[in-house]
């Protein structure tokens, strides 16, 4: 049995679109990252890359997966840019609240009402997928607010707001090098990312507690994901997306992945075992663990 798995993900591995001069390093964890989810029961897409050099690595990185809650990045984004526009402010009155305060609580606590509110007053799904497609973003897509993606019969295979592992980086770096919104927008955004309260067993899981994180989760019943900013001791940042669906390690193997994405790309530390990192099992039992609820999550 043990045979087929290890001829499964190589075959998945040699089909991954090649990154251009990867270093034997990268190709390393590219195996090893390979190994690990083939042990684990799901289906994992996986991206990193460097945002200084460009050079990235992947497992399924053109494969669709939901996006759940880690498509409010994309929504902030949007909303940041008619803010630098001179179109839109924070300080407007949406609902109960300010636009920025909505915001906050959207990012740092996956607030799915003040997500749909800000969607309303930028003119619905439509319009951020059009921004997307503005910075010539594919892969990626945005179609329906949270209430209807949560009244939908649940399919994780749905091609309707998903993206995929190398799309989301993609919009993570026009984020990133400031193309996309103004410095103080940009650095806006990564503060609430920094803040975030939400799945604390994923990226966030077995990082060095140094480690700064700036990051978006994404749950649905059956799918985990979480996407963001690696900032090694160097300085050099890292744009991460994982995304799983399936499986029941699911956290576990994201919060593994990142910490050999960390280790690797700092160059600084030993890879581990690709099963998994030591003491992993015990920094993940949390709450958090709990079976997933399916009719109201999106974190």
């Amino acid at each position: 049995m043990r045979f087929f798995v290890l001829l499964s993900w190589i075959a998945v591995f040699f089909a991954q679109p090649a990154a251009a001069q990867v270093s034997p390093k990268l190709q390393l964890l590219e195996q090893r990252l390979a190994a690990m989810v083939s042990e684990n029961p799901g289906e994992y897409g996986i991206a990193a890359m460097d945002l200084a050099t460009g050079k990235s690595i992947g497992f399924n990185g053109n494969q669709a997966f939901p996006m759940a809650s880690t498509m409010k990045i994309a929504v902030a984004a949007a909303y940041l840019a008619e803010v630098d526009a001179g179109r839109r402010s924070l300080g407007d009155p949406i609902g109960w609240a300010t636009a920025g305060s909505l915001m906050d609580a959207m990012i740092t606590r996956s607030d799915n009402r003040a997500t749909d509110l800000l969607l309303g007053r930028l003119g619905g799904p439509a319009a951020v997928d059009q921004w997307l497609r503005g910075h010539g973003l594919t892969g990626i897509r945005i179609d329906r607010t949270i209430a209807q993606l949560l009244s939908a019969r649940r399919d994780l295979r749905d091609v309707r707001d998903s993206s995929t592992p190398a799309a989301m980086l993609g919009l993570l770096r026009l984020i990133d090098t400031g193309s996309a919104l103004k410095p103080e927008s940009r650095l806006l955004l990564l503060d609430m990312m920094r803040r975030c309260r939400t799945g604390s067993n994923r990226i966030r899981g077995i990082l060095p507690p140094s480690a700064r994180v700036e990051n978006k989760t994404g749950t649905l019943s059956g799918y985990t994901g979480d996407v963001g900013f690696l900032t090694l001791p160097t300085g050099r940042r890292i744009a991460v997306a994982f995304f799983a669906r399936g499986g029941e390690n699911r956290p576990a193997v994201i919060a593994t992945a990142a910490r050999m994405i960390y280790d690797a790309f700092g160059a600084e530390l030993p890879f581990y075992p690709a099963t998994t990192i030591p003491g992993a099992d015990a920094a993940l039992a949390s709450p958090a663990q709990a079976p997933v609820r399916t009719h109201a999550v999106t974190h």
